[in-house]
């Protein structure tokens, strides 16, 4: 799915605690964006095209902004970046954009897509999130058992041990209880990939085709050709309270990777 580093080689990662932050870090990774790209799949989202392209270029900046700022290992927005946080929630009221739903923008080789949660919705994603990291875990600690176990060295012991312990919530990532408990209290995360695998995203994840979501003009001709799959992905996730009520909202930007980009 991603252009990742050359994995290395299992006796080159001595280390059990390394191990499993690198193990956790995929599940999670894997987990949140079953979560936010299912709803076609699962819960009957539509995509929609013709995203105002103003408000869709609006976002972007705003996102960008707010992440040149951010702390990765406490992501929450407190001051003028909070204020920036509140009126990208207003905006999206004010634009009267349907929750659950994928609202899209299209160019030639890049797309925007934009999502919005709240109330039951928020409740539904931390369930889905949950689940989908529990059953990658669950497959993990198989698959590593079998690869593995046979070593019978210490570390790796160590490793399968701590990974057949492991409990972890999802909600915890995205300082759920935090929000919950604080007016106007917002947090915000980022994922990046180089190499996004067009089919990965929308023929398994979505259950559409990638003509669907990029456009006829910058959909794969032949989904076959691992050349024409790879798309720079870059998602911003924003959660917060606001007006008693629990909000999130994704905002992803695409571009082919065989395109320019300018930043």
């Amino acid at each position: 799915m991603f252009d990742e580093p050359q994995e290395r080689r299992d006796d080159a990662t001595p280390d059990a605690t390394e191990r499993l932050r690198e193990k956790v870090g995929s599940l999670r990774m894997h987990a949140e964006l079953a979560a936010i790209f299912e709803g076609p799949r699962k819960f009957d989202a539509e995509l929609v095209p013709g995203l105002d392209a103003g408000f869709a270029r609006d976002l972007q900046q705003t996102f960008g902004k707010l992440a040149k700022n951010l702390n990765p290992t406490y992501p929450v927005l407190e001051g003028e970046e909070k204020e920036q946080a509140e009126s990208i929630f207003a905006r999206i009221e004010a634009a009267e954009l349907a929750q659950n739903d994928y609202h899209i923008h299209r160019r030639p080789g890049e797309v925007v897509l934009f999502r919005w949660l709240t109330g039951e919705g928020v409740d539904s994603f931390y369930e889905r999130f949950q689940a989908h990291f529990q059953a990658g875990l669950e497959q993990a600690r198989e698959d590593d058992r079998q690869a593995l176990g046979w070593k019978d060295d210490p570390s790796t012991n160590k490793y399968l041990e701590a990974l057949d312990d492991l409990e972890l919530r999802m909600a915890d990532r995205y300082f759920r209880d935090a929000l919950k408990k604080h007016i106007e209290f917002f947090a915000l995360t980022t994922l990046v990939a180089d190499e996004m695998n067009i089919v990965y995203l929308t023929e398994y994840l979505m259950d559409v085709t990638p003509a669907d979501l990029v456009g006829r003009a910058s959909a794969p001709n032949d989904p076959t050709d691992e050349s024409q799959l790879g798309w720079f992905f870059r998602m911003f996730s924003l959660r917060g309270t606001c007006n008693d009520k629990e909000h999130m909202c994704f905002f992803v930007y695409m571009q082919k990777s065989d395109e320019s980009f300018d930043d």
